[in-house]
Formats: C-alpha cells, sequence, structure tokens
C-alpha cells in the first residue's frame, strides 16, 4: 500500500505553480537515468521537479479554471519521450495564463524512471489502474479526489511492439468523448487513430480503460522511440501529442 499526500503547497520558484504528491513511496532520482536527464534543462523548476521525485510522485497544478486536465506521463519508466515532453511542455505554460485547471504528473513512477524500467516494483502499473492501492490506482483516486475531467496518458512504443507506431488510443463506450478527443488529435497532428468499442475489454487495468469507466474521458497517446532511450524526435512528436490534447479544450 502507498501513502497519498493530499495537500497542495505554492512551488517558490514559480508563481503559478502549485505541487503535492500521489504517493511518498515511489519515489528515485531520476537525474541517474541519463538519458532523461541529458534532455532536461537545469533551470530551477527543473531542479526542483528533480529533487521532489526523489520523495514519490509529484503532481503539479497550474491555473484555475473550468475543466480540470491532467497530463501524464512515466506509467512504464522506460518510455522515455513523453516523460521528457511532459517537463517541457510544464516549463513552457508555467508562466503563462491557461483558461483552464491542468495538472502534470511528469514522472509517475520515478523509481522505475530511475532504473529504466518498464515496471515498478515489478508491477505493469498499465495493467494494474484497478488493482486497489496500487500506485496506478493511486493516480486514478487522485483523479477522483481533485474532480479532473479529462486524462491524456503519454507513452512511448517501439517497433515490432504494441501498437509499434504512433497512436492514439480511445474508447467509444462509456465514454464517447475519448473518442472524440483522439480523433481531434488525430486529424490535428496526422497520426493513426485506435479505437475500442468499450473501455476494460481489451486492455484490463490500463490507466485510460479505468478513467474511461469512471465517465472521465482519457486517451492514451504513443510516439515511437526504442524502449529505454529516446528515438530522433520522438520527444518533438510526444510534445505535439499534448499540445494537440490541451488544444483540444482551447488551452
Amino acid at each position: 500500500m502507498y501513502n497519498i499526500i493530499m495537500d497542495f503547497e505554492k512551488v517558490e520558484c514559480a508563481d503559478n505553480l502549485e505541487m503535492s504528491y500521489v504517493s511518498n513511496l515511489s519515489g528515485g532520482y531520476v537525474s541517474r537515468n541519463v538519458q532523461v536527464f541529458n534532455q532536461i534543462e537545469l533551470n530551477d523548476l527543473n531542479k526542483f521537479i528533480l529533487k521532489k521525485s526523489v520523495f514519490g510522485t509529484p503532481i503539479f497544478k497550474l491555473g484555475n479554471g473550468r475543466n480540470k486536465i491532467l497530463i501524464l506521463s512515466g506509467i512504464h519508466g522506460n518510455e522515455l519521450p513523453s516523460q521528457i515532453a511532459n517537463i517541457r511542455l510544464l516549463n513552457e505554460l508555467v508562466n503563462e495564463k491557461v483558461n483552464n485547471t491542468l495538472f502534470f504528473i511528469p514522472f509517475a513512477a520515478p523509481k522505475a524512471t530511475m532504473e529504466n524500467k518498464r515496471f515498478f516494483n515489478t508491477l505493469d502499473l498499465n495493467r494494474a489502474a484497478h488493482v486497489n492501492n496500487s500506485l496506478s490506482n493511486l493516480i486514478i483516486q487522485k483523479i477522483e479526489e481533485l474532480g479532473i475531467n479529462f486524462v491524456g496518458d503519454f507513452h512511448s512504443t517501439a517497433y515490432n511492439s504494441n501498437p509499434g507506431f504512433e497512436s492514439i488510443f480511445s474508447t467509444k463506450s462509456p465514454t464517447a468523448e475519448s473518442f472524440l478527443i483522439a480523433n481531434y488529435i488525430a486529424r490535428d497532428i496526422d497520426c493513426r487513430i485506435i479505437a475500442l468499442d468499450s473501455a476494460g475489454e481489451s486492455y484490463k487495468g490500463a490507466v485510460e480503460d479505468v478513467c474511461n469507466l469512471k465517465r472521465i474521458p482519457a486517451v492514451t497517446a504513443e510516439v515511437l522511440s526504442p524502449f529505454a532511450s529516446v528515438g530522433e524526435g520522438s520527444v518533438e512528436r510526444s510534445y505535439l501529442q499534448m499540445k494537440s490534447f490541451l488544444s483540444y479544450f482551447g488551452v
């Protein structure tokens, strides 16, 4: 079982940003993953994020608008482009006036990112979001507690894996807006859409599916990159996916 820390606190190096933890038992030295560390600008904010990730899974809150939107990455610790892109996006938006409430979890499992491993403590977090008090389930609990309305879960995929190409996963039931969001992104940045008829049928325990089953529209976005590495252009493509996801809501 992993502890949840509830309260948000102001981040001193960024006027508009607040931070809390999903868990304080999932931390790791992300800076030991040189593939990630070499891609992150060492400004005050990023140093702060790396430091706080040592002690657990941090979640950041930006803005105070109507929709509450989560940008999630690192569910698989060795899928690196989206974690780097998440950091870059947060840096870009932190000084902007946003018209929604944005939440960022750059490193879902900092320990797994540190180790450059797919699993966290031998557990595939994208098959365990329905398992009570697993780390990914705690993310689901946090989503519900905060009243988050929409979730984008950002990953990467390698050649000869599943799906093995850049794509946006969605479901048509019970949350039709999952498909609408995915269709918007796919058309906007020219990538493929994978639309499943019903959440939870093909991928039990995925964060996206558990959210959709709870009537919280969610999509899973994949860019192409070798596992445990950063493929050429993959960070930029993941960043575009995130920007397109937010653009759907007028951010």
